[in-house]
């Protein structure tokens, strides 16, 4: 008997010691991706404009590095605030930690060289070798042609210095561990060519990283079908908006003309357009309308061509329950 207990101990002994090695070598030996390129990008009128466009109305960098005003309909970002970070996105809202979105004006990153800014864009590592979770979708930027990513480093140069500086993000466990691993090389394509091809509409939907708030969502973790709508976004006063089905089913946008799609992007974009004010309980929604408003029309249109080559998924949605319900 206690020969038997023994070896218990001992293997008790070396799983425990297994898995602190594992654990020490996730925490102290990655995020393992290449230094950040030596890059220096040029600050050409034209890169400056399409990085701006990008910023603003395509990947929404302004959506989660301002302060939005959520006292609006789908909380436009406050006059003098871009770029200077502290959206929250905690456990409230379904994320496994408190993660802060970072200052990106030129005040945070004068000592970023433009590759470290480049490889935290695109692999999710920041100026200091530390992970960055993918509530800022890393992963599909680095999906993306190069070009465009220098773009976006050239704007954000441009900003207004803001001295802001928000806390740090704090994952929980396990995922302060698992951080570690999700960052990866970048595999970069190029913009294709047709941009009216469904091809180019799947780069934008690449860029606008719409399968990560279109497809179900639990503590980090994908478990719904991609396009088919589910993430629940929880407001502070109870209230849950669920995110659209846009696959070309009929639960979701199988019924939508071309037309009806861009237009339902160009409505907050009208002459005089104002996002009304929203009282707590009343329907309100995360998605940036007003910045994604701002893309071309032609842009659009190749986002609904890629949207209907999907499979089509039945998912019927709930988009708003209100605490009061």
């Amino acid at each position: 008997m206690k020969k038997t207990l023994t070896i218990v101990k001992y293997v008790v002994v070396c799983a425990l010691l297994l898995i602190a090695g594992v654990l020490t070598y996730v925490k102290t030996m990655l995020p393992n991706v290449a230094e950040a390129p030596q890059i220096k990008v040029a600050m050409t009128p034209e890169r400056i404009e399409r990085g701006k466009y990008l910023a603003h109305n395509v990947m929404v960098c302004m959506d989660c590095h301002s302060a939005r005003d959520w006292s609006k309909f789908a909380g436009p970002p406050k006059e003098g605030t871009l770029g200077m970070g502290g959206e929250v996105f905690d456990q409230s809202m379904g994320f496994p930690g408190k993660f802060v979105a970072p200052n990106i004006t030129p005040f945070a990153l004068k000592d970023w060289t433009d590759g470290e800014i480049f490889r935290a864009i695109t692999t999710g590592v920041n100026k200091d070798g530390k992970a960055l979770f993918p509530v800022m979708p890393h992963i599909s930027y680095g999906k993306l042609d190069k070009t465009d990513i220098e773009a976006v480093v050239a704007y954000i140069r441009t900003l207004n210095p803001i001295e802001n500086t928000p806390e740090q993000s704090s994952p929980d466990f396990p995922m302060n561990f698992i951080i570690n691993t999700i960052p990866s090389e970048a595999q970069f394509t190029t913009i294709p060519a047709d941009k009216n091809s469904a091809a180019y509409g799947q780069y934008l939907v690449t860029a606008s990283a719409c399968f990560d708030c279109h497809t179900k969502q639990e503590k980090g973790e994908f478990t719904g079908e991609p396009f088919a709508g589910g993430f629940e976004f929880k407001a502070p006063d109870g209230s849950v908006t669920t995110s659209a089905n846009i696959t070309p089913h009929s639960t979701g946008i199988g019924s939508w003309t071309e037309e009806q799609f861009v237009q339902r992007f160009k409505l907050y974009k009208e002459l005089n357009y104002e996002s009304p004010k929203v009282a707590p309980g009343e329907f309100q929604t995360p998605m940036p309308w007003v910045m994604y408003a701002g893309m071309s029309k032609e842009d659009l249109a190749a986002i609904y061509k890629f949207l209907r080559s999907l499979e089509p998924k039945k998912n019927e949605i709930v988009k708003f329950k209100s605490a009061k319900s």
